[in-house]
């Protein structure tokens, strides 16, 4: 029975189908063992690989847009042409299938083998480039510059002891133990020596010479730069109480500190989340995963309410205490005394594991000792340079002009970052592209994932689609009448529809 369950579905792409079978454009099926989605899409017929290289997303559930196909689960985007990965967070190529035609029917036998051929930068592209931060904006940075065909010296500096990791997954699957640790690496550390990045870990940038185009590193040596990236990213809040700086309190952020609260785990019985954030709710629910005995101390009322409104803030209270977490809202730590917290209320709580989530606040200092110019983080133009001529910033310190909102925004999302870090790297190489993605993250919380497309800081109106409880819905978030952010749960397909909609300027 599981070596049926473990067949490929659909029909026998090798053996021919005719067009007649397509459906919305799309036919899954299979070639051998491999799964295999044909696309049509005006005359062409196109053959690529069925599954996301991101997290195994099936991309027939997903959107055709022009000549590409995007995932439904975390819209990743790739060429049907090229099974190039033309938009985070997939950074990996699938395989293009040739499909060939014999009368009214199509086969698909082999997959291309001809290699695309390299991009060439512009002839002005600078000699060396320096990027300062080992997240998702300088990781998709640097391996765009390679994939562009940049040749000359990359050097990525981390203050991180691991080299770059798939961050997302450190709150969520790789903590609650369904992944392991081998799926955290965005890649093998081959990938740095093969492709001549020169990644530096556990190392300080002191200071940025912004007119000399050098940096001082903290050990005193200095390094040039023709153009700099600065994503330096966001670091956990720590709370200015009494105790907070014991070894059982923790924050998340880096794979040490997944894998240290997953050793805490392992010999603890109950575990205290301070925050409601996605971060700590996310970190609530792969504890329980573990088995651990959660409880939830939190300021709001309601979980996620400020970013989701008051129904899905009340689903997501709902959904976890149905998995057996204690939420104590309108609460706040007010110290912490061994495995005893004190609560402002009066209360108390024991916990031999505390983890610390209300938030992240921007890594600004080198920054501001650069002189450039700051606005509630690295305020960039709508090609993410700065003020500084040659520097460049993308990720959580970066405030750019959102076409979409008509503000000046930054976000704190993985996809986000990793996106700008893709056109910061176009332009550091004299493209000129202006980065107008319209802001997409997701949270996943037990077996229910919620995806936000849009960016709404305030909004007066929520119309609801679908059923919340029943998990099937789309929200809308308006503002005087004009829809600004879309979240879903099992809206996939809706999700996809109302992100394109904001990027060609269409009511979503």
């Amino acid at each position: 029975m599981a070596d049926d369950q473990n067949q490929p579905a659909g029909p026998d792409l090798a053996s021919g189908v005719a067009l007649k079978d397509f459906k919305n454009g799309m036919l899954s099926g299979h070639v051998g063992d491999q799964d295999v989605l044909l696309v049509r899409v005006g005359e062409e017929v196109f053959a690529i690989d069925a599954h996301c290289s991101h997290y195994h997303g099936p991309l027939a559930d997903g959107l055709v847009v022009g000549d590409t196909v995007r995932c439904p689960w975390h819209h990743a985007c790739f060429s049907l042409r090229s099974g190039e990965a033309v938009r985070a967070p997939a950074l990996s190529a699938l395989s293009v299938w040739t499909v060939e035609r014999q009368g009214d029917l199509l086969f698909v036998r082999h997959t291309q083998d001809q290699p695309q051929p390299a991009r060439r930068p512009p002839s002005e592209a600078p000699r060396r480039i320096v990027i300062i931060g080992g997240g998702a904006a300088g990781f998709a940075a640097a391996e765009l510059l390679r994939r562009d065909g940049f040749g000359g010296e990359l050097t990525m500096l981390s203050e991180d002891a691991a080299a770059p990791v798939d961050r997302p997954n450190l709150s969520k699957d790789y903590l609650a133990g369904s992944a392991p640790e081998d799926w955290v690496p965005l890649r093998p550390d081959s990938f740095y020596s093969d492709a001549k990045i020169d990644l530096r870990l556990a190392t300080r940038v002191a200071s940025i010479d912004g007119r000399a185009r050098h940096i001082a590193l903290g050990d005193g040596k200095t390094m040039p730069y023709d153009r700099l990236l600065l994503a330096t990213g966001a670091e956990p809040v720590r709370l200015p109480i009494p105790g907070a700086d014991q070894p059982h309190v923790h924050t998340l952020r880096t794979l040490a500190d997944s894998r240290a609260i997953i050793a805490a785990a392992k010999g603890a019985r109950r575990a205290l989340v301070i925050g409601a954030s996605f971060i700590g709710l996310e970190v609530a629910a792969s504890l329980r995963a573990r088995d651990l005995e959660v409880h939830v101390v939190a300021p709001e009322q309601r979980p996620m309410e400020r970013v989701l409104g008051p129904d899905m803030g009340d689903f997501v209270r709902a959904l976890h205490e149905e998995h057996g977490v204690v939420f104590h809202l309108g609460d706040t730590v007010a110290a912490i005394d061994g495995a005893r917290a004190t609560l402002k209320s009066g209360g108390s709580l024991d916990a031999d594991l505390v983890v610390v989530g209300v938030g992240v606040r921007p890594r600004l200092a080198l920054a501001e000792s650069a002189g450039l110019t700051l606005d509630r983080g690295v305020l960039v133009n709508s090609m993410l340079e700065t003020s500084a001529p040659g520097i460049f910033a993308a990720g959580d310190i970066a405030r750019w002009p959102d076409p979409h909102s008509g503000q000046n925004i930054r976000v704190e999302h993985w996809v986000v970052a990793a996106r700008q870090g893709q056109a910061a790297a176009r332009n550091m190489l004299g493209t000129r592209e202006a980065f107008d993605a319209v802001p997409f993250f997701w949270s996943q919380h037990y077996d229910v994932p919620i995806n936000y497309v849009g960016h709404a800081e305030t909004f007066d109106e929520i119309a609801i689609d679908g059923d919340i409880t029943g998990r099937d819905c789309l929200l809308r978030y308006k503002s005087g009448g004009r829809v600004l952010a879309v979240s879903s749960i099992y809206r996939d397909l809706a999700s996809l529809e109302a992100e394109l909609a904001m990027e060609q300027g269409r009511p979503a």
